[in-house]
């Protein structure tokens, strides 16, 4: 695991961003998955237990997946199929994917649901994402096979970190469980601005796009950790109401 974080400290910060998924309202009854890249080539990652409420996922009970081993999907305590098909192939043909979120999350997806919509830099934080948004039109139904994994990699490519999947939800892609759990949170945070700007009626004031460029840059390049800063703080707060995501 050279340079990567350890397989325990893995476990907690991804119990940690699912028990506040839950606590945001990001979640949807026991779907979505979540998963964090434990090796090197991405091939072994965690991933949530099928049938696990995000509000109660523990670290211990993550399982570890190894995408070379296709049987994963038969043992007796197999992952959700759909996860396995997205992120067993994510994580091995992406290597910016070491942190992989997916979620129906509500504005997010509403912002998925309109035709040919793309995301409109709006605000200072919709600016974060300029030109990092990649849009998957063509829903076919649920991910039962590796060929739809494969697929969504392709749309990623190198340079996307976040897919827009048109009538389904949102997939968010990051080097670390901090990083992708903050731009999630941003991410909804500017498509809840936006779905309520569209419902005034009112013509948008966007950001020019120099101007959205030089924001993204910004917050790319910001003087803290920002994004680690956010996720410290989220943790302490678990410390103390939900110790128990850490067993």
């Amino acid at each position: 695991m050279s340079n990567r974080i350890t397989e325990a400290q893995a476990r907690i910060d991804l119990a940690a961003a699912f028990r506040w998924a839950a606590r945001l309202g990001m979640h949807e009854s026991i779907a979505n998955h979540f998963s964090v890249a434990l090796s090197d080539d991405g091939s072994q990652f965690l991933l949530n237990p099928m049938g696990r409420h995000f509000s109660r996922v523990r670290a211990s009970e993550l399982l570890r997946l190894d995408a070379a081993t296709p049987s994963a999907s038969n043992r007796p305590d197999a992952p959700d199929p759909t996860a396995w098909h997205l992120h067993a192939e994510l994580h091995r043909l992406l290597p910016q994917a070491r942190c992989i979120l997916h979620t129906h999350m509500p504005h997010t997806t509403a912002l998925c649901c309109l035709k040919d919509y793309e995301f409109q830099m709006l605000d200072q934080n919709a600016c974060r994402f300029y030109q990092r948004i990649a849009y998957d039109r063509d829903y076919a139904g649920m991910a039962l096979d590796a060929s739809e994994g494969q697929r969504v990699a392709r749309l990623l490519g190198a340079n996307k970190s976040v897919l827009f999947m048109g009538n389904h939800g949102v997939m968010v892609v990051a080097p670390t469980v901090a990083q992708a759990f903050d731009e999630l949170y941003y991410l909804e945070k500017a498509a809840q601005l936006q779905v309520l700007a569209l419902s005034t009626g009112r013509p948008l004031e966007l950001v020019p796009d120099k101007v959205a460029a030089l924001a993204c840059a910004q917050w790319n390049d910001y003087p803290t950790r920002f994004s680690e800063m956010h996720f410290s703080e989220l943790k302490l707060i678990l410390d103390r109401e939900e110790p128990d995501y850490k067993a």
